[in-house]
């Protein structure tokens, strides 16, 4: 990725519906060059009309003229940031967007593999460095270089000879803050993956602070914290040190600069080929432009540090999506629910290899209740999650209604889709937000009544706020089954003809899976229901069982013609009678 090509994309896609605040903050800085070029000028009518020819006409003009100079050069750059920052800020909400968008449109696969601490890391560091680079790079390189133009121009005004030994400096620092650069951009990014990693793992260790605790690791965990936080302040102080580098070399510049200046001065002061006043107008002038040059000799680290965060960030952007919504395709119509799933072939990698399921083939009628049982691993999940299009298979087709499920939107897919999974997800938010997130626009009634059907309304009524009240992250506050109950209720507002069941009553007391059954019952009337189930009594009243072994239907039927024909059926069947 070429830097003139992350300039273009960003101005095409991000900076160009701001053009007119850059305008103006362009416009801004002129102002700003103009009144700092004035101020250096003022010295030299100062000196000569008022300490050399005593002109007591001067002494309240030109005090009033460099007031007003400093006055306009400070809001000219209020002004002229002020826009920047607004901007830059815009641009760093409309990159973030795009972030989220990108990560939220991958497959399942995909977000499965992704580090959420390097993500982090890039929406919050990467985008900071590449906004920096726009807000305070782009408005110090308009700003300085013009500042940078007026004060040379008035120096050669003043006196050529001098203003060419002046501007020697120039390259020299320039050479040096851009070999800086090179390097700062390598320090970024070693900083920006420390940084994901110490995200990664707090917010893992905050997740599982209870076994920490259990297991007496508090002091393993702070170690473990420790050396992540060092390596990260190690990155950190590396980046401030190089950023800080030019500054001894800028000031080494400057008096070396200052005292050639001086000296020189001094012979052309004497050979009469400079006046006393030209001279500190002169001096004005490049102590002003030391400001600028310092400026723009370190403004390539910020141009390397924003482009270092524009080359992880925009591949990001970029990425490929696995899982497309053709706008083009027809929504789906689900009438009766029928699925059906024919020669459906999947893997997790391109290459094939290592195929997860092999030729499944099955249909299931609209209204049925259908459960899929087999040995962890034997691909009970994968099949599940083929019909929401969280994965796509290798090759095969899957129907509802005779629809084939990729030629149809998948936002209509999903709408006529519910899932109810053992891993429960609620948001740190109210009851009733966390109710109706499948459902935003429903009533109070509708909430309430999809809550006495889940069996959860009781609860809800003891807490204190009752629907208003807040749950906690992923419903800490709440056990097992009162999170599983909310999720049905979310379930139910939806009112979608398909039901995904993944393990829902899972490691629960036999009260609360009855509760939590009944609830199910509810949601799964007249519904087309498929089911993943450990514990066979959960799934004795299927209208239809598939065996799942080693990514194969094996065997179909119900649970009294699997036990007598399945083997595989009967072996987990007799082991759960011997845990019972």
């Amino acid at each position: 990725m070429k830097k003139t090509y992350i300039i273009k994309r960003l101005f095409k896609t991000y900076t160009k519906k701001h053009l007119n605040k850059i305008i103006l903050a362009v416009f801004l800085s002129i102002l700003v060059a103009a009144s700092t070029t004035a101020i250096a000028w003022l010295l030299d009518p100062a000196i000569k009309k008022i300490f050399i020819e005593k002109d007591q006409t001067f002494i309240f003009l030109i005090p009033i003229a460099i007031i007003i100079a400093f006055a306009s050069k400070g809001y000219s750059l209020f002004f002229a940031r002020k826009l920047m920052i607004v901007a830059s800020q815009d641009v760093t909400r409309d990159i973030q967007i795009d972030v989220l968008k990108s990560v939220l449109n991958l497959d399942t696969q995909s977000l499965d593999s992704k580090n959420s601490g390097k993500f982090i890391s890039h929406l919050t560091y990467d985008v900071g460095l590449l906004t920096n680079m726009i807000s305070v790079g782009l408005l110090n390189l308009i700003k300085d270089t013009l500042t940078l133009g007026g004060l040379i121009f008035l120096m050669f005004y003043q006196n050529w000879k001098l203003a060419l030994l002046a501007i020697i400096m120039i390259p020299i620092a320039t050479f040096a803050a851009r070999s800086l650069g090179k390097r700062m951009g390598k320090v970024t990014t070693q900083s920006q993956e420390k940084s994901g990693i110490l995200i990664s793992y707090l917010s893992e260790m905050l997740k599982n602070y209870k076994i920490i605790k259990i297991y007496q690791k508090e002091k393993f965990e702070i170690n473990r914290a420790t050396k992540f936080i060092n390596d990260l302040k190690d990155k950190m102080v590396k980046s401030a040190i190089v950023l800080i580098r030019v500054t001894p070399i800028m000031e080494t510049l400057t008096g070396i600069m200052i005292a050639a200046l001086i000296f020189y001065s001094a012979t052309l002061v004497g050979s009469g080929e400079l006046d006393v006043n030209n001279f500190f107008s002169f001096l004005a002038a490049m102590m002003l432009a030391y400001q600028p040059v310092r400026s723009l000799a370190t403004l390539n680290i910020t141009f390397s540090q924003g482009f270092s965060g524009a080359y992880r960030i925009l591949p990001l952007i970029d990425q490929e999506k696995k899982i497309y919504e053709n706008d083009n395709l027809k929504n789906i119509i689900v009438d009766k629910a029928n699925i059906e799933f024919k020669n459906i072939n999947f893997s997790y990698f391109e290459e094939n290899k290592d195929q997860v399921l092999h030729k499944i083939n099955f249909k299931i009628n609209g209204g049925e209740t259908v459960a899929l049982v087999g040995h962890s691993g034997a691909g009970k999940s994968t099949i599940m999650n083929l019909i929401p299009r969280f994965y796509d298979p290798t090759s095969g087709d899957i129907l509802i209604d005779d629809q084939s499920i990729y030629n149809s939107k998948l936002s209509s897919l999903r709408k006529n889709i519910s899932l109810v999974s053992q891993e429960i997800t609620l948001f740190d938010d109210t009851v009733r937000s966390n109710i109706a997130y499948a459902y935003t626009d429903a009533t109070e009634k509708q909430i309430i009544e999809a809550s006495k059907f889940s069996k959860v309304d009781d609860f809800i009524q003891k807490l204190p706020n009752k629907y208003d009240t807040m749950i906690g992250e992923n419903g800490v506050r709440l056990s097992g089954g009162e999170k599983q109950r909310i999720s049905i209720a979310r379930a139910i507002l939806k009112n979608a003809p398909i039901i995904l069941l993944d393990e829902a009553t899972s490691s629960l007391d036999v009260d609360t899976e009855h509760k939590i059954q009944q609830a199910i019952a509810y949601l799964t009337k007249n519904k087309t229901t498929i089911i993943i189930a450990h514990r066979l009594s959960t799934i004795f009243g299927a209208d239809k069982i598939f065996v799942v072994n080693q990514g194969k239907i094996v065997d179909e039927g119900t649970h009294l013609e699997l036990l007598k024909n399945s083997l595989i059926y009967q072996d987990f069947y007799n082991k759960q009678l011997k845990h019972n």
